[in-house]
């Protein structure tokens, strides 16, 4: 038994309301159960109770068992002072409050039917995946839709609070954050950390003042890198560490060092050289990127405005001092769906967030028009029935996914909470 099933049994009113009594045999009337917060303090406000003949307004508090209360140390807490009701599912104490006044108890195991209580423990099987799995893709698409947007908005929210500590660090550079944000997502997974060092070494105002020439930018970005510091005939790796070393002294600059670059099970496309030349390009081709980015309100747009190339030496090479046959490497649309999804729309929505109220409908659009993305998590949710059209699905079973089936939490789920309501 957990916690969070008493909350949906008591917001819900899940359970048998005729004849309720308190453990001194006292009848309960609800009048109205309260506000589920989830606040700091008790689980439910404004409660409208009526205990024997006096009708109560305030706060109820749930638990497992009534004892629970002084481990918590509620009553040395002025928050719980106005409790009217303790709701438990066993009672093994009497509980008082500060004032030392006794606080009626409700043994709530006494009333819930056992099919609610088979049906909790049906969804919650150990051994599925997801709880809901042979159900969801049963779930009413009215229900479902609306707890999109929830998880949507909610993976949003999650992602401005790295956006806000940048922009905090940056004394509110929203041009220098972007840098950052964009340098740790060219860097993917393996190197998204030692991208985001290099970005944040390197003054934006530099960035700025080099994008004309895309050898100083290769250059800053190579010799922070670290890739610079050994030695080999390459014309071109020579040129970098000779512009690296002149912009050090120019700007006054320390030398930075991060983690190690990684280039192993990375396709070739993918290797951090690519990826950094391919970042120097962005801000060669675009002097003025953040007005740009924030402006963005289409698929097609983000693919015009982010579409470049690794720069020429990069046609006939992956590695310093190594040639391959010619290719041109631009960014793919794939890559630059990734930029939209992790960059483009959360730096968005963060921008507007302070500057006034995002447009939701506006961000939900421009997921709309972005291909759908392929994973391990996305495969097995295909596998259930749920066959995502775009980013704006596969970005919400993600968040579904991560944040509340790996937590087991069905309750805290519109999902959840309308599959035991329908059962």
């Amino acid at each position: 038994m957990r916690e969070d099933f008493l909350h949906y049994l008591w917001k819900f009113r899940k359970f048998e309301t005729l004849n309720l009594r308190t453990t001194q045999n006292d009848q309960i009337v609800i009048i109205k159960t309260g506000d589920y917060l989830e606040l700091s303090g008790p689980d439910f406000f404004n409660a409208q109770i009526k205990i024997g003949n006096q009708k109560w307004a305030g706060n109820v508090e749930i638990h497992l068992k009534s004892s629970d209360w002084y481990v918590h140390h509620h009553e040395k807490d002025p928050t719980y002072e106005n409790v009217i009701l303790h709701v438990v599912w066993e009672h093994d104490t009497e509980i008082f409050s500060r004032n030392n006044a006794e606080i009626p108890v409700l043994v709530l195991k006494e009333y819930v039917p056992s099919e609610v209580i088979n049906n909790y423990n049906a969804l919650l099987s150990p051994k599925s995946w997801i709880s809901c799995e042979k159900q969801i893709a049963e779930i009413d698409e009215f229900v479902f839709k609306n707890w999109q947007e929830r998880l949507f908005f909610d993976r949003l929210e999650r992602k401005s609070k790295f956006i806000y500590d940048l922009l905090e660090e940056t004394n509110g550079d929203w041009e220098s954050v972007l840098f950052s944000l964009l340098a740790k997502n060219f860097g993917l997974n393996t190197n998204g950390n030692t991208f985001l060092q290099i970005a944040k070494s390197i003054p934006f105002t530099i960035v700025r003042k080099e994008s004309f020439e895309i050898e100083n930018l290769e250059a800053l970005l190579f010799g922070t890198s670290g890739l610079l510091d050994v030695l080999k005939e390459d014309l071109y790796f020579n040129d970098l560490k000779i512009r690296y070393f002149y912009l050090l002294h120019k700007y006054q600059l320390d030398r930075a060092y991060t983690d190690p670059l990684q280039f192993f099970k990375h396709r070739p496309d993918n290797f951090p050289t690519i990826r950094l030349s391919q970042l120097a390009s962005l801000y060669n081709k675009h002097q003025n990127l953040f007005s740009k980015v924030i402006m963005l309100n289409s698929a097609k747009d983000a693919y015009e405005v982010l579409n470049v190339t690794a720069s020429l030496y990069w046609e006939n090479h992956y590695q310093f001092d190594k040639e391959s046959p010619k290719k041109s490497k631009p960014l793919s649309r794939s890559f630059i769906d990734l930029l939209i999804v992790n960059t483009i729309i959360p730096l968005q929505f963060a921008y507007s967030n302070r500057i006034s109220e995002p447009n939701a409908e506006d961000l939900i659009l421009f997921m709309n028009q972005v291909s759908p993305e392929k994973n391990a998590i996305i495969d097995k949710f295909e596998s259930f029935g749920l066959l995502p059209k775009n980013a704006f699905d596969t970005q919400t079973l993600l968040e579904l996914k991560n944040e509340y089936c790996n937590n087991k939490a069905c309750l805290r789920c519109a999902i959840g909470v309308e599959l035991l309501k329908s059962n």
